[in-house]
């Protein structure tokens, strides 16, 4: 569960997140958002799915018309599982490529163009011309000027800023970027090849289910750390690290900030979308553990180490950007940048500057590696427990053949994300899918728990499995759960809307079909919301208030799995089937729930 809630967006998300908002006092909103929204989410999963031992979709017998949100939830974690294996590809490719000498992106080379350049550019100065006698003074064009071995007067020469090698490498040669969405372009080869080894990692380590994928995990959740430790010891002992740090939390912290509503938003998605919350997967996976299991320090320590892991890996990635500002004379703020550039232009061109630095930079991307994979065993498990729970017999005999296929058919469709064409449309799915389908489905879901089928009730199912708790214990959670943590959600949604402007790439427009394309990729997650709804009160019987009720009401065959766990509260309950049809592989080997 660790692997699954730290990812990449802790390493190149949360520094710059934090860096853009005030420094160090960015880390006062990212901590009340954690205790406000993330947490209280959080262990509101992990106990839905261990309670019932039942993934995205059936757990919502507790609540049969809010069914299309399982629904919604699995098909996020789909669309974003399919770009997100294409990031886990460009970490392959910068890794493969870093077993060079010199790593190909130091310098400007063939592939480059006239911007190629780490300082400033001459663009046209000022030039002594005699003309019919008179001497004259007059701006022209650089290249004219060494054309015609004139040379610049000092202190007249207009600079642009030159474009970074590792800036040309990512555009020029490893996307072979095209000139916009509309320009699809051919596949890049070696793209696509590092997108199936990417499929095939993933497949190997998930065809015996979660019990294989869990050992696996024990090296890729914690190799990051090893990884961050290096960098921070090493980057500590740079020249001009001191001046990242500062930047970092340091004496630069702009405390002034706090005032703007944007940055709050900022603290409240980071932390919303870094524990992973409302994917699907956090149900999934605490659908395997033990009912007795004590999902409520789980929530605790997994929250904790995501957020701190956050904050060490701001240590050690801007104290390396501290010593990259040094060499080139330019201010942290300068040489920092967002998302993907952050993340394969800014760090690159820093781990170029290293001495070594090839050793670093393989270190570097095996941890993105390592970052991006448990994440991306976590999504897969999330849609092979659906298949599980809604064909059970099938997914006993086909476990191997059905998460290979799964594997197959989201590498056919990711390989529109490794055209020339394909950073576009990463951008367009992580813009739209990650975003609004991500909260209605989690304002739904803590609306539906809660206020529908009932906060004090679910704390009674809770109860059942970590043990009675005094009032006190309860009295923060209640607070979150029936009153805080929805209206901060509702808020969030509508202040996105409000704030709702076009995407683009850099500086490049999306057309409007690519916009409307977004549009009908998060209406297809969210329609079968309502779409549920409405099969389920068809399906009941009685009037429309009656059916309503009805579907409002926990189905028979709600409750815990085994009866030996359903005490007296939930003795009268149906078996949802017989156990030989529902086994569960845990990760400590047991075949069924304990």
């Amino acid at each position: 569960m660790v692997g699954y809630a730290v990812g990449l967006g802790n390493v190149w998300r949360f520094p710059y997140l934090t860096y853009n908002n005030g420094g160090g006092a960015f880390l006062i909103p990212y901590a009340i958002m954690l205790a406000l929204a993330g947490l209280p989410l959080f262990f509101l999963e992990c106990s839905l799915g261990q309670f019932a031992s039942l993934g995205p979709i059936s757990v919502w017998r507790i609540l049969p018309l809010f069914q299309g949100v399982g629904i919604t939830m699995v098909l996020i974690s789909i669309f974003v599982t399919i770009y997100y294996n294409v990031i886990i590809a460009y970490s392959l490719y910068y890794m493969f490529a870093s077993f060079q000498s010199e790593l190909p992106w130091k310098n400007c080379s063939s592939w480059s163009d006239k911007n190629c350049s780490r300082s400033p550019i001459v663009t046209h100065c000022n030039v002594s011309t005699v003309n019919k006698g008179i001497q004259e003074i007059v701006q022209m064009n650089k290249s004219w000027v060494d054309i015609n071995n004139f040379i610049c007067i000092n202190g007249s020469e207009i600079y642009q800023p030159g474009q970074l090698p590792s800036e040309q490498y990512w555009n020029k040669v490893a996307l072979q970027r095209s000139s916009g969405m509309n320009e699809t372009g051919v596949i890049v080869w070696y793209l696509a090849l590092c997108l199936l080894l990417a499929w095939l990692i993933v497949g190997a380590a998930l065809f015996k289910g979660i019990k294989s994928s869990g050992k696996v995990v024990y090296f890729t959740a914690l190799f990051p750390y090893v990884v961050l430790l290096i960098l921070l010891v090493r980057g500590a002992t740079l020249e001009g690290a001191s001046k990242g740090i500062s930047y970092y939390i340091g004496a630069q912290s702009n405390f002034t900030k706090l005032r703007e509503a944007e940055v709050w938003k900022d603290a409240a998605t980071q932390i919303f979308y870094s524990l992973s919350v409302a994917w699907g997967g956090l149900v999934a996976l605490s659908s395997y553990n033990k009912f007795k299991n004590n999902c409520f320090s789980d929530a605790i320590v997994v929250c904790l180490t995501n957020c701190l892991t956050s904050v060490f890996a701001g240590f050690a990635i801007f104290s390396i950007l501290g010593h990259m500002a040094h060499i080139s004379g330019k201010e942290v703020s300068q040489v920092v940048k967002s998302g993907f550039d952050l993340a394969f232009i800014a760090y690159p061109e820093a781990l170029a500057q290293l001495p070594g630095g090839p050793f670093w930079s393989i270190l570097f991307f095996f941890m993105l590696l390592t970052l991006g994979l448990d994440s991306q065993f976590a999504s897969i498990e999330t849609i092979t427990t659906t298949i599980q729970d809604l064909f059970p017999k099938v997914m006993k005999k086909m476990r191997v053949p059905i998460t290979l296929g799964c594997c197959l058919v989201l590498f056919l469709l990711g390989l529109v994300c490794v055209t020339q064409a394909g950073i576009y449309w990463v951008h367009l799915i992580d813009h739209f899918c990650a975003g609004w389908g991500i909260l209605i489905a989690a304002i739904l879901e803590i609306v539906g728990i809660i206020w529908i089928y009932g906060g004090n009730r679910f704390i009674e199912d809770i109860e059942m499995m970590i043990g009675a708790k005094r009032w006190i214990f309860w009295l923060w959670w209640r607070a979150c759960w029936f009153v805080i943590t929805p209206i901060l959600l509702i808020a969030i949604f509508i202040w996105s809307l409000v704030q709702f402007h076009r995407p683009n790439y850099g500086t490049i427009p999306y057309p409007d079909w690519g916009v409307a394309l977004g549009w009908c990729m998060i209406i297809f997650c969210i329609i079968w919301i309502p779409i549920m709804a409405i099969i389920k009160i068809i399906q009941a019987k009685g009037n429309i208030f009656q059916r309503l009720i009805s579907c409002c009401r926990p189905a028979s065959n709600w409750g815990p799995y085994l009866e030996q766990h359903r005490g007296e509260r939930y003795k009268g309950m149906v078996d949802p089937k017989k156990e030989a049809d529902h086994e569960i592989p845990t990760i400590s080997g047991s075949r069924k729930p304990e």
